[in-house]
């Protein structure tokens, strides 16, 4: 699916707003909380940087503890 970058930066103008429900395009979609759209959000920045030839970055945190 062809994700752009205008619809991903409506869903982090939401997201920064505080808001659940977006339309971009004519389409309504309302999300049932802030981690559903964040991951919507990480979702699409995926597919861009995908079909750009980039690689997303990623972080890992690990942690170790001695009993």
């Amino acid at each position: 699916m062809g994700f752009t970058q205008t619809e991903l930066d409506a869903l982090k103008a939401a997201y920064a707003a505080g808001a659940l429900r977006i339309t971009h395009e004519g389409k309504t979609v309302e999300y049932a909380s802030e981690s559903d759209l964040l991951r919507r959000i990480r979702m699409i920045e995926g597919e861009i940087a995908a079909a750009s030839g980039k690689r997303r970055s990623t972080r890992t945190r690990l942690s170790f503890s001695r009993e």
